[in-house]
């Protein structure tokens, strides 16, 4: 799957490697991409193509405008041994 606006990424190198990420923008080789905690969605971090793998998930940007609902979309990527938090 190419990666796109609203696709949900794994880091494959740097600092955050492992971690999955959603993509908020695409300008040019690099996608800017936020997890609503290390990375808000107001601050995405730029990060290059060959870095980030794709998931076959892709959600539509509208339902996660704000940090909360970001984390909790990725919570279940991020911690898959433990369980969906409450709130």
């Amino acid at each position: 799957m190419e990666i796109q606006k609203g696709a949900i990424v794994k880091s494959v190198a740097g600092h955050d490697k492992d971690r999955f990420y959603l993509v908020v923008k695409i300008e040019g080789k690099r996608a800017y991409i936020a997890d609503g905690k290390r990375r808000k969605i107001g601050c995405p971090k730029p990060k290059n193509f060959l870095h980030i793998k794709t998931t076959n998930k892709l959600v539509d940007l509208a339902n996660y405008r704000t940090d909360k609902s970001l984390r909790l979309l990725l919570h279940s990527y991020n911690y898959k041994d433990q369980e969906t938090p409450e709130n």
